[in-house]
């Protein structure tokens, strides 16, 4: 397998946590390639480095940054992947800057009207819910959702193992008349497509994003985001109220040396760092996009995510699905 390109100047911890977390994957067998200024990177061990002399700022506005900087590190990171140098790319910067240059170097799937952001969303006791689009589309189409849907499904199958993916609509209500305009007009042309190997199950409410009920959730990039952000800080807040109403009783003591081995594990199940990032699906290659404030851990399993991505040809069984 060719070696996954990791921009290794994109992120707040960059680049001392990225190259730690690629050097760390390398290690566990995954071929890697940093991208980003070769004396900036610290020890590398033997990690082969693409030099580019261009950093794009987390706050830089994507579509210019990538048309201007055509040495930055996101940018020549996505090309290794166009050029037969790497397999995939992963990147912990600008997320409009990655997925402006995943989609300007490497090029849309034909018949793919827009790429879109599948995100993992943990599930007490079952296999996570594959969530698209989480941001990449503000505004959608009704039949994009279609497509999102079909991609969706073909991750789902790929990433955790589901044979026929349940795919549901995010909305305000489980009935098929509910919800704003467009999202009864997704609703239609979900209803009377035919999604390849996956099943449309109709609507989903907000309370069914962590449980077992669907599979994929599909919405606009908008809706989606806000959804996704809003369970991580409820989760967030749930545990800190947990955790400062045992400390402030010393009854509760006792029982806390209990629980925080479960605890721990809980908040490993439903750190992001646990699953990497995100992928952006639709674009010829694979694309990993991780969290802003990714530490070496999570881009050791970015890293991984994009290996195993690769292995199982994901982006070639969503361009079969799309054609067909």
């Amino acid at each position: 397998m060719l070696p996954i390109a990791v921009d290794a100047m994109g992120g707040d911890h960059a680049p001392s946590e990225i190259v730690a977390g690629a050097r760390t994957a390398a290690d566990d067998g995954i071929p890697v390639v940093l991208v980003g200024r070769p004396g900036e990177l610290g020890d590398t061990g033997d990690l082969e480095v693409i030099e580019a002399s261009e950093v794009i700022a987390m706050d830089a506005e994507p579509g210019s940054s990538v048309r201007r900087m055509k040495d930055s590190s996101l940018v020549r990171a996505a090309e290794a992947v166009r050029d037969g140098r790497a397999s995939a790319m992963v990147s912990a910067g600008n997320t409009g800057a990655t997925m402006a240059s995943a989609l300007l170097r490497m090029g849309r799937i034909k018949g793919v009207a827009r790429p879109a952001i599948a995100t993992l969303i943990p599930t007490p006791g079952s296999t996570p819910t594959v969530m698209l689009d989480s941001g990449a589309n503000a505004e959608c189409q009704p039949e994009w959702l279609v497509q999102f849907g079909q991609m969706g499904a073909v991750f789902a199958h790929h990433r955790l193992g589901i044979a026929e993916p349940r795919v549901a609509l995010l909305s305000i209500g489980e009935e098929p008349g509910k919800g704003s305009p467009f999202v009864k007009e997704a609703y239609a042309a979900l209803e009377a497509a035919t999604l390849r190997d996956a099943e449309f199950i109709g609507n989903v409410e907000g309370r069914d994003l962590m449980t077992d009920a669907v599979d994929v959730i599909v919405t606009d990039g908008f809706t989606g985001n806000v959804a996704l952000k809003t369970a991580e800080g409820a989760l967030k807040a749930l545990l800190t109220a947990l955790l400062t109403a045992m400390a402030g009783r010393p009854e509760a003591l006792e029982a806390a040396d209990v629980l925080a081995p479960e605890l721990d594990g809980l908040y490993r199940e439903f750190h992001p760092d646990t699953y990497g990032g995100a992928m952006l699906l639709g674009v010829k290659g694979v694309c990993i996009i991780s969290h802003g404030s990714t530490n070496a851990v999570a881009m050791r399993n970015a890293i991984g995510v994009a290996s195993e991505m690769v292995r199982a040809d994901v982006v070639g069984h969503i361009t079969t699905a799309v054609a067909s």
